[in-house]
């Protein structure tokens, strides 16, 4: 038998709290029905769609969404 020692979340490595997010992952997305959404997910959509509805926010390009998004992470890094 082979006895383990599992390190706390502050003791683990940024790589090994990677890991650890992505094994949890994994488990989660193997059975997503039994993950419920919390109430304000619900409540965020909602608005959104009346915003949407209203025309008072719209859709933008996948690709735009991207660049924005990365020129805003450059920008923060500098």
């Amino acid at each position: 038998m082979r006895v383990q020692t599992i390190p706390t979340i502050e003791e683990m490595t940024p790589s090994q709290r990677v890991e650890l997010m992505e094994e949890l992952w994994k488990a989660m997305s193997r059975r997503p029905e039994e993950i419920e959404s919390p109430d304000w997910h619900r409540d965020v959509l909602k608005e959104r769609e009346r915003a949407l509805a209203k025309g008072e926010i719209g859709f933008i390009d996948w690709e735009d969404a991207k660049a924005e998004i990365r020129r805003r992470t450059i920008d923060r890094a500098k």
